[in-house]
């Protein structure tokens, strides 16, 4: 058997997958919440436990909201130290890969099935392309899939700590807004489950939030995106709405970097949740606003990744690589 995890910045999934022939299959997944344990190493224990008794593993991978280097992560929301070595100890296999939660993602996408899958803008995809991911849930995420010898490759980044790029008068009052109280603005401060808060705070400095959001709460994140796609309030409708459309152009700043003309995949946990809103046209606005890049950016397809469990499957995908 195979154990894959997905450890991001709230909860950590395990799951037992049989690696077969083809596309992992999952046995078996728990979730864990990452601020319950002082360690990843706690965590594999009660899965091990819970799981895995008896089990022989013959491989493992552990994605993880942080950079990997040298087998080695420190995950940047929760505070664990994640290390390959011991893991390796621990289940008794060499073959163990920590990898970053993008790149995960970015492993699932080749082996995604339709259904997986909602179309927002179809392109014209060339199948020798390169391919890219964009991921918003607790933090951002993307991952470049840059094709080599005729195969997607993957390659990690933390480009969710780069520099938000306000492009209108509304972004640029946001970015002094969230600078005044971040220092510098990073496009995860924006785009992710905070960065909904942050754009709560801001639609409502002079607006009483009609849905009673409490914009200093975690559950703060969900309720805006509810409150905005059910209309309850419009402040809320204006901060999913900024959100949608910053999403939009920093997506296609990815495309362009990475000249993803095999496709653009959105993925991560906000994503499925906000579909209607990502569908009104304010994403694909921005995203193909890329002048004088237009004609570029308008073959690469788009799609959203709605398989929530994509990151786990990634991980499993990497996991059976190390044993054939």
């Amino acid at each position: 058997m195979l154990i894959a995890a997905d450890i991001g910045g709230t909860h950590a999934r395990l799951a037992l997958f049989d690696h077969g022939a083809g596309r992992p299959h999952r046995v078996v997944a728990l979730d864990y919440p990452t601020r319950d344990a002082r360690t990843f190493d706690v965590v594999l224990e009660a899965f091990l436990r819970d799981a895995a008794d008896g089990v022989t593993i013959e491989a493992a991978a552990i994605a993880v909201a942080g950079p990997v280097v040298a087998q080695q992560a420190h995950l940047t929301n929760v505070g664990w130290q994640v290390q390959g070595t011991s893991i390796s100890a621990r289940l008794g296999t060499p073959r163990v890969q920590l990898l970053n939660d993008l790149e995960a993602l970015a492993t699932a996408v080749p082996v995604l099935h339709d259904e997986e899958l909602v179309t927002l803008h179809p392109g014209h995809p060339d199948p020798m392309g390169n391919a890219a991911v964009i991921a918003a849930g607790t933090g951002l995420g993307q991952a470049m899939l840059p094709r080599i010898d005729g195969r997607l490759r993957v390659m990690a980044s933390e480009a969710g700590h780069a520099d938000f790029a306000a492009r209108t008068p509304e972004e640029w009052a946001l970015a002094e807004f969230v600078a005044a109280r971040e220092g510098r603005v990073q496009v995860e401060h924006v785009l992710s489950g905070p960065g909904l808060r942050r754009l709560h705070a801001f639609t409502h400095q002079s607006l009483a939030c009609r849905a009673g959001i409490d914009a200093t709460t975690p559950e703060a994140s969900a309720q805006v995106s509810a409150a905005a796609l059910s209309g309850a309030c419009d402040g809320c409708v204006e901060a999913l709405a900024i959100f949608v459309r910053a999403l939009g152009a920093e997506a296609g700043n990815l495309a362009l970097r990475s000249t993803a003309t095999a496709g653009l995949f959105v993925g991560g946990g906000i994503a499925p949740r906000i579909l209607p809103a990502l569908q009104t046209g304010r994403f694909l606005d921005a995203f193909l606003d890329k002048a004088p890049m237009e004609s570029l950016v308008a073959r690469v397809p788009v799609r959203v990744i709605v398989n929530e469990d994509a990151g786990l499957l990634g991980a499993a995908v990497a996991a059976a690589a190390l044993v054939t």
